[in-house]
């Protein structure tokens, strides 16, 4: 399964930036089944992220140099695109496919077992697919928002490409079938190194989820969902799946009758503070999304 998301409460927001925009009226927020669930599981993820995980990335990143880390995040990176690989090919993506695999040979010879990402040098871009992708692709519903015990952010269908993806991930077959100690103690080796590093990219994203938002359940939870709705649409997401990041319970707080509202032309802007946030995905920092194909199955819209 993919430990490497033991700690990614907020990885979504790595290749996306946080704007304000517009006030707008905004629909009930949707409703979140595990609510009571999640919230402890969110709180029992941060506090082991506090207490072991950041305290290692913050020394790995002291005593590896820049180009070092950079060699580690390709290295994975590049046994990454043998499942994005068999995922466009889900998909029907058949150009798609064809970089990707690309991508992995180039890579994997040219590179240094993908050390070196020479694919990139080369007009070969990275693409972002998993199972959990292709089973929205084929209509299967994200089903409601669960907070895994040290996976973070999930759903039903995620938990299922959870483990689709380990099928198409090399290590995992190392690890049940290695066939001796030390293969094993390598694998999980490789594996730690794997979440250590994803960790370490991580550690900027934290001060702007502290200060995006009073709630960091709720902007993590909506952040994570716009994410994913953002990668099964291939960017062209419906209007009515538009999510705020942040649904402060402005619906439920009590109203002032001095105070105007919504519903009076006259009433006066929303202060700054009450502004809500949205997911502004970068074009350039997103992974570019290349659809060679028709959906031969509608979407079903998340519940």
């Amino acid at each position: 399964m993919t430990l490497w998301k033991i700690f990614t409460t907020s990885f979504v927001l790595l290749s996306v930036a946080c704007s304000t925009t517009q006030v707008k009226e905004t629909t009930a927020p949707k409703k979140d089944t595990f609510e009571n669930f999640n919230r402890g599981m969110y709180s029992f993820n941060e506090n082991l992220d506090k207490a072991i995980l950041k305290p290692i990335a913050k020394g790995y990143m002291w005593a590896t140099p820049d180009i070092v880390e950079k060699g580690v995040t390709n290295f994975f990176s590049n046994i990454n695109d043998i499942g994005v690989t068999v995922n466009d090919l889900l998909q029907f993506k058949m150009t798609q496919s064809g970089m990707d695999a690309g991508r992995f040979i180039v890579n994997t010879t040219a590179g240094g077992l993908g050390v070196v990402d020479v694919a990139q040098m080369i007009d070969l871009p990275k693409h972002n697919e998993d199972f959990g992708q292709t089973l929205g692709f084929w209509g299967v519903p994200t089903g409601d928002f669960l907070m895994l015990p040290f996976a973070g952010p999930s759903s039903p269908r995620e938990m299922a490409g959870m483990l689709g993806d380990a099928l198409f991930n090399p290590f995992s077959y190392t690890f049940l079938f290695g066939g001796g100690v030390a293969v094993t103690a390598a694998t999980t080796g490789v594996r730690a190194l794997d979440i250590t590093n994803t960790r370490a990219t991580l550690m900027g994203t934290e001060k702007m989820v502290n200060e995006a938002a009073s709630d960091k359940y709720n902007f993590i939870k909506n952040a994570y969902q716009q994410r994913r709705e953002y990668l099964v649409h291939d960017g062209n997401v419906p209007a009515e799946d538009d999510i705020d990041l942040l649904d402060d319970d402005e619906s439920s707080a009590p109203v002032s009758p001095n105070l105007p509202t919504s519903k009076n032309p006259t009433a006066a802007p929303k202060s700054p503070s009450s502004i809500q946030l949205k997911l502004q995905f970068k074009m350039d920092s997103l992974p570019p999304v290349i659809n060679n194909s028709r959906r031969f199955l509608e979407l079903s819209a998340p519940k």
